[in-house]
């Protein structure tokens, strides 16, 4: 049997501050627990080396505004192509699964990035996966993130893409940061319930966890049937994370991790760095390996103390009916949203990046095709931190777009720059596999690769 992927980037060069709870401790209790218990001499456990993901990599899936260099360091690089090392090993059929452990995380940035927020630049599972369509051709991609807050990056990435399933379960957003992730976010016109949101109430224990991932994930997954099954594996909602409220165990994350069975684990947030994280990290890492993980437990795990309520167990299976029933619903209303004869859906976003302390306004535009989901354009503007605002226009089409969308956008991206109202004009070319950039008080274009 194969093995399972293990891949270790602590990012010792890398801190929001030398206190801040995302700080490289983060993953070096695991390492030192998991040497200790000798999981990583048994032969269901490979380890990898890390690689540093290119800008072509990172431009697949972000517009990073004003450029790369000025918005991430190698820190950033590494973790995303840590993710990319794994991939390969799964393509290349190494492994049966992987888990990269790495930081700084990545589920709250978006498509368009000005800076940090969430403590995330860039978005690690979002960069893997375009990497995987790029190469390998992977189409049907399912995100299950289990971080204690909303993945709204990844959200907002794949928004409007029918063929990236994402599935977030997290606490309340009326209650926890990032405030999103309610149950009426369930995609854009053109990919209406490949978007799924379960926004739990505080305290809810292993069993209103799993009685989610049971009823209502699995489910989902097997109608769905994508090629490649992707776990945004945060570990926040842990009982003793000091950032949320929720009352979740190590042995929890390994029965959950068993019962979805991801081809690939990214790790996202956990701040409880000794008490929590390494035997979350460890029972994951069992479970994907096929090791028994039953005398798992933390040092002050009191199971009398984590009983789930009554009530919410029956506010969790109202979520769990409401949500399945939009998922499949999905086609109906799809087909509704292309007959309103709009050229364009349009919508309005005012975005705050909490770590850097910048406000995005966004007005984004999605052509109505009825051969393909279309394609976006972000009309994004923001002052950095620095004090220098940018006015961008960039262009994302899609890896499924139909010829004349594609014809369509590339047209735009011209039609842009010789319009001169904008600092950069940007384009995100996921059929030609090509990243262009426009700055137009200098009249210079970079072109990736």
């Amino acid at each position: 049997m194969k093995p399972t992927g293990v891949l270790f980037f602590p990012a010792f060069d890398w801190a929001i501050s030398p206190t801040h709870p995302e700080r490289e401790e983060r993953l070096l209790y695991t390492r030192d627990q998991i040497f200790e218990e000798g999981i990583m001499d048994l032969p269901q456990v490979k380890e990898y080396l890390p690689r540093l993901a290119t800008p072509l990599d990172i431009s697949r899936a972000h517009f990073l505004v004003p450029d790369l260099p000025s918005q991430i360091i190698e820190a950033h690089l590494v973790a995303a192509g840590s993710g990319l090392v794994i991939a390969d090993a799964f393509m290349n059929d190494e492994i049966k699964n992987g888990f990269a452990i790495i930081r700084p995380p990545g589920h709250h940035a978006m498509t368009v990035s000005h800076g940090n927020r969430g403590f995330c630049n860039i978005n690690n599972e979002a960069i893997m996966i375009e990497y995987l369509r790029s190469k390998y051709g992977i189409k049907k991609v399912a995100i299950v993130d289990t971080d204690v807050h909303h993945g709204d990056g990844t959200q907002e990435i794949y928004y409007h893409d029918p063929d990236v399933l994402f599935i977030s379960f997290h606490q309340d957003g009326r209650t926890l940061y990032p405030g999103t992730g309610f149950t009426d976010e369930l995609g854009g016109p053109l990919a209406y319930g490949s978007n799924i949101n379960i926004p739990l109430m505080p305290r809810t224990t292993d069993r209103g966890i799993l009685y989610v991932l049971e009823n209502l994930v699995m489910p989902i997954m097997e109608e769905f049937r994508p090629d490649l099954i992707v776990n945004s594996a945060g570990q926040d909602n842990h009982y003793t994370d000091p950032l949320a409220d929720m009352r979740f165990t190590a042995q929890g994350y390994a029965r959950l991790n068993e019962m979805l069975a991801p081809d690939i684990a990214v790790l996202e947030g956990g701040y409880s760095v000794e008490t929590a994280l390494p035997y979350i990290n460890m029972g994951i890492m069992m479970a994907m390996a096929g090791i028994d993980y039953s005398n798992l437990r933390e040092p002050d795990f009191y199971p009398e103390k984590l009983r789930e309520s009554s009530s919410n167990l029956e506010y969790i299976q109202t979520i769990v009916e409401k949500q399945l029933k939009a998922f499949r619903s999905r086609e109906e209303v799809i087909e509704k949203n292309r007959r309103t004869g709009d050229a364009f859906f349009s919508e309005y976003k005012n975005i705050f990046y909490d770590t850097d302390y910048i406000h995005e306004e966004q007005a984004v535009q999605v052509r109505n095709c009825p051969k393909c989901s279309g394609f976006r354009m972000i009309n994004s503007s923001a002052q950095q931190r620095n004090g220098i605002p940018y006015r961008v226009f960039c262009i994302n089409i899609p890896v499924n777009t139909c010829s004349a969308c594609h014809n369509y956008g590339q047209s735009i991206y011209q039609e842009m720059i010789k319009n001169g109202n904008y600092d950069l004009v940007y384009l995100q070319d996921r059929v030609n596999d090509q990243f262009r950039a426009y700055d137009i008080k200098i009249e210079a274009e970079t072109i990736l690769p």
